[in-house]
């Protein structure tokens, strides 16, 4: 069954979602389709896997984020830190509010809509929880980091190494964790994969080797070959192909929104001055 994708800024695209077979509840009911709003990044890609994994029915609007319109007021609305994912669920539990932050947005589609990847209670729960919590506070922010310092390591070599170090650092860590688990959050494949597994696609571009972490590259083959995956692929594809057209046609201004250049801040030396000053902290 092809059903419509509308763009936020581009055309209408299709994407296909599988009839409903024999026991499959998924389009029994009639409900307002799922909005996702994203461009192709690892954490909208987090999303677009979870979204095929839940057998869901979903509408990619795309964000022209290289030509600085999530900064547009119709975006903020959905999201004041202007980021993407931003996931709208009309006929669900948050009654159409959206939901931004990945972490909070695949704790939702568990929550509300795939209880096989968020345990309910007791241990194997929180062991989810906690290696979906460590993805978004550190092996998104140290591998995003490292992605972009590393481009301009003759401009900053310090925060090129640092961040360098602390990319090997969470890529022996997730290492560590499976040779002791099929998946992060132990026996079962959750949504703490789902975080994961794009982020740790930087893995050989980031320098690493099979074999400094093979219990991850074992793991991320495992990973990539899911069915919900591979569809995932073209969804993220789609985007992709968007991305690169808006990069091309981006003006001088709206390559400064896309760096956040515009954005009003303290300069060096008043941030230097306000250290030694400041009663808050």
């Amino acid at each position: 069954m092809d059903r419509p994708v509308q763009r936020a800024h581009g055309r209408i695209g299709v994407r296909s979602v599988p009839a409903a077979g024999p026991g499959d509840h998924r389009l029994y009911r009639r409900r307002a389709m799922i909005e996702l709003y994203g461009m192709s990044s690892p954490n909208v890609r987090k999303i677009a896997i979870a979204l095929e994994e839940m057998g869901l029915a979903y509408a990619v609007r795309h964000v022209a984020v290289f030509r600085g319109r999530q900064f547009d007021p119709a975006f903020l609305a959905l999201n004041p830190i202007a980021k993407v994912p931003v996931l709208v669920d009309p006929d669900g539990p948050a009654g159409g509010e959206p939901i931004f932050e990945s972490g909070a947005i695949l704790t939702y589609l568990a929550e509300c809509h795939g209880r096989d990847y968020l345990p309910v209670a007791g241990p194997a729960r929180y062991a989810v929880l906690k290696w979906l919590f460590l993805q978004v506070a550190n092996v998104g922010p140290a591998l995003g980091n490292n992605s972009h310092f590393r481009r301009i390591a003759d401009d900053n070599a310090y925060a090129a190494g640092r961040f360098r170090r602390m990319a090997a650092q969470v890529y022996r860590a997730l290492d560590t964790r499976l040779a002791e688990a099929a998946f992060l959050g132990g026996a079962d494949y959750s949504i703490a994969d789902m975080a994961t597994f794009p982020w740790a696609r930087y893995f050989h571009r980031h320098g690493m080797r099979d074999a400094d972490c093979p219990h991850l590259v074992a793991w991320m083959d495992t990973v990539a070959a899911r069915p919900a995956v591979i569809r995932s692929e073209a969804v993220l594809a789609a985007m992709g192909r968007q991305d690169a057209a808006d990069m091309a046609a981006a003006t001088p201004e709206e390559r400064e929104r896309f760096l956040g250049l515009h954005i009003p801040a303290p300069t060096a030396a008043q941030a230097a001055a306000g250290r030694a000053t400041s009663d808050r902290g």
